[in-house]
């Protein structure tokens, strides 16, 4: 028996949950008292980040799936599946990524953008109409997108990167102002399910470190800095954090 947490009896699922985002964040919500659901295209990464989860928190119900979030019908069979499987669907975190980058503006790489349009942006908009429906009828739903603070202040050899990012942004505002204008037919209380959008410089995680022993990563957050924000988005009401961007780290 799990005894009751911050999160006892939400349903999350986590996009990109293979990463070293996705192994901390799974790990979070479990030890929190939620009911997880991760996805990953790689099922040994997969595997292993829901063995630490359901570890570190005996008795918690972790499960994983290989999904392919860069088809539509998938992804919305996925949400199906666990909102029949589970009867309700709390949360979507969407920690899908990748890093594409040139040495300057001339030299940047179309193809880049092509892969970062699928990895950053598609995969956006497939779990985000996959899964509104279901958030909307939550009475505690959260969509959850972890973004970068380049795009606020994009550099030469980001550009791919960080037009990737922004369309993620907007994406997800927008995903925010349909929760707003379905909250608003709800009465006075307004809406109880919420878009957010947490924004880093970078992450970095225990293996980073021991490859680069010297390395100071300053202003990266860590990933189970960044878990622990993102079990945080639940502990606020709708309004404080719906179409809003979560700064953990300076802004640019």
């Amino acid at each position: 028996m799990v005894a009751n947490g911050s999160l006892s009896g939400a349903v999350i699922a986590v996009a990109g949950a293979g990463g070293p985002a996705g192994h901390a964040t799974l790990v979070r919500l479990a030890e929190a008292g939620a009911v997880v659901v991760g996805a990953d295209n790689n099922p040994e990464r997969l595997a292993e980040a829901v063995d630490a989860a359901r570890y570190a928190r005996g008795g918690a119900t972790v499960t994983g799936e290989t999904v392919d979030l860069l088809d539509l019908q998938s992804t919305r069979d996925w949400a199906a599946r666990i909102e029949k499987d589970h009867g309700r669907v709390d949360g979507l975190v969407h920690l899908v990524g990748g890093w594409r980058g040139s040495a300057n503006f001339a030299e940047t790489d179309l193809a880049d953008w092509d892969l970062l349009e699928k990895l950053l942006v598609r995969t956006v908009q497939h779990t985000s109409l996959a899964f509104f429906d279901a958030l909307q009828r939550s009475d505690r739903g959260r969509y959850v997108l972890t973004s970068a603070a380049g795009t606020a202040k994009p550099t030469a050899g980001n550009a791919a990167y960080a037009a990737a990012k922004a369309a993620a942004e907007a994406w997800t505002l927008a995903m925010a102002d349909g929760f707003r204008k379905a909250g608003a037919t709800e009465g006075a209380e307004g809406p109880s399910s919420a878009a957010a959008i947490l924004v880093v410089k970078a992450l970095v995680h225990d293996a980073m470190r021991a490859e680069r022993p010297n390395a100071k990563f300053a202003g990266f957050t860590d990933v189970k800095d960044l878990a622990e924000a993102i079990e945080g988005v639940w502990s606020k009401s709708a309004a404080e954090v719906n179409g809003n961007r979560l700064w953990l780290t300076e802004k640019p």
